[in-house]
């Protein structure tokens, strides 16, 4: 794998801000935050192909200009320093070991900013006993808690989950991450983005409803500036996840509710009514809610949803697609102005962007 020039990396992060900022001024935001990326080590998830030629084996990534040519993978400065310390120690392991490497094609790292490591192996065959004991030996000598995968089968040795600590300027938030669950995978940047967003609301009255909450990344710092917090997410898993480290965190203003946004803005607007409502300490009627915020898939917000948004003072839009948050600001912005903009550098060295944006409404 080509080495990485870090030393170029503040001219391709100013770069990359001047052209997101370019397609963003049409909507008259105050000048931007930047918030670079370390340029190593940054990033907290990895995956990898296993290659196998004869004895030997290795991690393999591929261009989709030759999509059947691997390029054989001997270091990865971006990953972690816990994932980078990983991976020749895991190939060194697997090497000898006939049970450990028959039929295993990838290999997934997830690692933490606290210095936990869950290791997955993906096989193409049924993973048996011996695999097991061989698995257990191989989790000790990697210090990391590890999973078996194959088609319809998921061994799990300890647990399939790590705990992160993120250390935040509210003070610190612990946060239970699954293994295939949604993480944001620059920690060093999510802190800053949940640090930005806690600024922003800082001075905001009333409650909070959250759209797309996943595990409650801001959902549990930001409780803390208001009275009453309602998060949805469509997920299962991440519901799950949210509702421990509420729990873990002492959150007790807070209120989860497994819906999708297109269902809140129906339940919101009283087009339907739904069991998974009812369960809610409060009523949905009681809660005064003032702000929205809402960090959406590439996607974007759907019309439903934007349509909801223009009710709100307040709107914070965290989005990881510059191009369909444009799109969203051109409806947005005929009820309310955007009064502050971030640029986040979750991803280095490619063209994604985060961007951070708090829109109030504008006086009637």
């Amino acid at each position: 794998m080509t080495t990485i020039d870090t030393a170029a990396y503040p001219e391709l992060f100013a770069g990359k801000c001047d052209r997101v900022e370019a397609l963003l001024n049409a909507f008259n935001p105050p000048p931007a935050e930047r918030i670079a990326s370390p340029p190593e080590a940054f990033r907290l998830r990895a995956e990898f192909r296993i290659w196998h030629e004869g004895d030997d084996l290795f991690y393999a990534m591929f261009d989709r200009a030759d999509p059947k040519t691997p390029l054989r993978v001997e270091q990865f400065p971006i990953a972690a320093e816990r994932i980078q310390q990983a991976m020749p120690r895991l190939r060194e392991l697997l090497l000898p070991d006939p049970v450990l490497r028959r039929k295993l094609f990838q290999v997934e790292f997830l690692s933490t900013l606290s210095g936990e490591l869950l290791v997955t192996l993906v096989y193409h065959r049924p993973l048996q006993a011996d695999w097991e004991v061989a698995a257990a030996a191989l989790a000790s000598a990697l210090d990391a808690h590890l999973i078996g995968r194959s088609r319809k089968q998921k061994l799990v040795l300890s647990r399939d989950w790590v705990e992160e600590v993120l250390p935040l300027d509210a003070g610190e938030f612990h946060y239970r991450q699954y293994e295939q669950g949604f993480t944001q995978p620059n920690g060093r940047v999510n802190c800053e983005m949940i640090n930005w967003a806690c600024r922003q609301a800082s001075a905001l009255q009333g409650d909070l409803l959250e759209l797309y909450c996943g595990n409650g990344n801001f959902t549990l710092p930001l409780a803390g500036q208001f009275q009453q917090v309602l998060a949805t997410e469509v997920s299962k898993r991440s519901i799950e996840a949210a509702l421990h480290n509420q729990a873990n965190n002492g959150v007790d203003n807070l209120a989860l509710a497994r819906l999708s946004a297109e269902e809140m803005a129906a339940a919101l607007a009283g087009e339907r009514e739904f069991r998974r409502l009812k369960g809610l300490a409060r009523p949905l009627a009681d809660y005064r809610f003032s702000t929205l915020f809402v960090d959406p898939p590439r996607a974007g917000l759907d019309p439903d949803t934007v349509a909801l948004a223009a009710g709100f003072d307040t709107i914070l839009y965290v989005s990881c697609n510059p191009v369909t948050l444009a799109e969203n600001l051109q409806t947005l912005t005929q009820t309310h102005r955007v009064e502050a903009l971030a640029l986040f550098d979750q991803f280095p060295y490619t063209e994604h962007m985060e961007c951070g944006v708090r829109l109030t409404r504008r006086s009637r």
